[in-house]
C-alpha cells in the first residue's frame, strides 16, 4: 500500500490550532444564511462549531438579553450550576478567569452525584437531577444554570421559578433526549428568564459548554457592557 497519510499535508503546510478555529468560523459564516455581526451569532456560531452542523442554527434560540445577563453574572463571579459533571469538567477555568480572575472550581456546582441526592432519588423513585436542582437553590438564585443533559432537572427549575420565585441570571436550556425534553424547554421559554436554548430533542454537554465559552469571549471583548458592551 503506497498511500500517504493525510497528516503529512498539515506537517508540510503547518496551520496552528487558533488558525484552524478561525478557518472553521469562516466556513460557518460562509455556509450559514443566519450569519450576522451580533452577540447572538457569536454564541450560535460557537455552538455550531461544537456540533459540526450548520443546520443547528435553526434550532438555537438566544434571548435578546442573554449576552448582557451572562456577561454581568460572570463579571460578578456568580455561581454556576451544571446538570452533569461532564459539563462541569468541560468548562474552561482559564476562560472563566478571563472574565473574573476570582473564579475557581468551587464556583461551579453539580450535585447529581452527591450521596444525599442519590438517596432521595432512590427513595422517591425519581431522577437524581430533580433533587440536585433542589439542593442548588441558593446557587441558582442569581446564578447561571446550565442544562445539557437532564430535562427533569430543567422541569424542576421551571417549578422553582414559577412557585418559589427563583430567578437565575441566565439559563442555558439544552437538555438532550426523548422523554420530557421538549416539554421542559417549551415551559421554560415562557418564563421570562434570559436564555440560550436548543429547541426540540437536540442538546448535550458540548453545546452547553460552548455556549458559556462564547459568552466568556463576549465578556472579554467588551470593557463596558453599560454602553453597548463597548
Amino acid at each position: 500500500m503506497n498511500k500517504t497519510a493525510y497528516i503529512n499535508k498539515l506537517l508540510s503546510e503547518p496551520v496552528s490550532g487558533s488558525d484552524i478555529e478561525k478557518l472553521s468560523f469562516a466556513a460557518i459564516d460562509a455556509e450559514s444564511e443566519k450569519n450576522c455581526l451580533s452577540d447572538e451569532w457569536e454564541i450560535t456560531r460557537r455552538m455550531i462549531h461544537a456540533a459540526g452542523d450548520v443546520k443547528l442554527a435553526d434550532d438555537i434560540l438566544v434571548s435578546p438579553e442573554a449576552a448582557r445577563a451572562g456577561i454581568t453574572a460572570l463579571r460578578e463571579r456568580r455561581p454556576i450550576y451544571t446538570d452533569s459533571n461532564m459539563i462541569r469538567a468541560g468548562l474552561s477555568m482559564a476562560r472563566l478567569r478571563t472574565v473574573n480572575s476570582g473564579y475557581s472550581a468551587e464556583c461551579v456546582h453539580c450535585h447529581v452525584a452527591d450521596a444525599d441526592v442519590a438517596g432521595q432519588a432512590q427513595s422517591a423513585g425519581l431522577p437524581r437531577s430533580l433533587f440536585a436542582v433542589r439542593k442548588a437553590a441558593a446557587e441558582l438564585q442569581g446564578g447561571i444554570a446550565i442544562f445539557g443533559n437532564a430535562p427533569v432537572g430543567l422541569l424542576e427549575l421551571n417549578r422553582m421559578i414559577i412557585e418559589d420565585n427563583l430567578r437565575p441570571a441566565l439559563v442555558l436550556a439544552m437538555p438532550v433526549g426523548f422523554v420530557h425534553v421538549i416539554e421542559s424547554k417549551e415551559e421554560f421559554l415562557a418564563l421570562g428568564i434570559p436564555y440560550v436554548a436548543v429547541t426540540g430533542r437536540r442538546g448535550g454537554s458540548a453545546l452547553a459548554v460552548s455556549a458559556l465559552h462564547a459568552i466568556c469571549t463576549l465578556a472579554a471583548r467588551y470593557s463596558d457592557y453599560t454602553r453597548g458592551y463597548k
